[in-house]
């Protein structure tokens, strides 16, 4: 199917979308107030714009999140090829990562607390710990995955010292697979906001929560699209910049 077939069938997926959801919610099947229509949104949107609501929002949640989103990055990549690349690392850390890695981050939400208080770095924390164990498992399979022979004849070419090795083959072997990581952490680290952000926090979770308690629906959709929008902009981006990383794969 070609490109512009695809993008006109997921449009008019959409559209349809939109169309039953605003149907149902105009049949009074569902209250209103449970189940705002659609057509709803644009209203609340320049309600919360103009009162500076929700310009204040996105800025409050994005602020954390790239923090997190960083933190996160940085921690779970290096910790990640360093536990592919030497085995006795890998030995000592292996337990400690089963014990901790099913535990999600929302669990840590009490010792954030403790920890941070009611603040941008707790949520930057509970953004981190999502983040790191996405980029974590990428980046350890990425680079076990790296062609032995490649490494082989970089020893062969006079490139077997750590740095050499590190930088001229098994990153740049690995980085399809680590940029992935990446990728899947952005949408995990948009996901983890909102929890990050129920208990007080200013952000976009904090304004969800605040509508739900008037049964302000609207308000709730209207976040809700909001940090699915953030999520397509931030993914579109990431897109481009992986399209021109990679290029050297075409």
């Amino acid at each position: 199917m070609k490109t512009y077939n695809k993008i006109a069938l997921s449009a008019l997926g959409v559209v349809v979308f939109l169309l039953a959801w605003e149907a149902v919610a105009r049949s009074g099947v569902v209250p209103a107030r449970l189940l705002p229509s659609p057509s709803a949104v644009p209203a609340a949107f320049l309600t919360e714009f103009k009162s500076g609501t929700w310009q204040a929002m996105v800025t409050a949640s994005l602020s954390h999140y790239l923090v997190g989103l960083s933190l996160g990055t940085f921690l779970g990549v290096s910790f990640g090829t360093a536990a592919a690349l030497w085995g006795k690392w890998d030995a000592f850390q292996a337990w400690v990562v089963r014990m901790l890695r099913p535990i999600p981050a929302i669990a840590w939400i009490p010792f954030a607390i403790i920890w941070f208080g009611v603040s941008e770095a707790a949520a930057s924390f509970l953004i981190a710990l999502t983040v790191f164990w996405i980029n974590y498992y990428a980046s350890y399979a990425a680079v076990r995955g790296v062609d032995k022979d490649l490494i082989e004849l970089g020893y062969a070419f006079g490139q077997g010292g750590l740095f050499p090795r590190l930088f001229k083959i098994i990153l740049p072997g690995a980085l399809p697979g680590i940029l992935s990581g990446l990728r899947a952490g952005l949408g995990q680290g948009w996901m983890t906001v909102v929890a990050a952000e129920l208990f007080g926090i200013s952000g976009l979770g904090m304004r969800m929560m605040e509508a739900s308690g008037l049964l302000a629906t609207h308000i709730v959709v209207l976040y809700m699209v909001t940090i699915a929008l953030l999520y397509g902009v931030s993914d579109f981006l990431f897109m481009q910049v992986q399209s021109r990383v990679l290029s050297w794969q075409r």
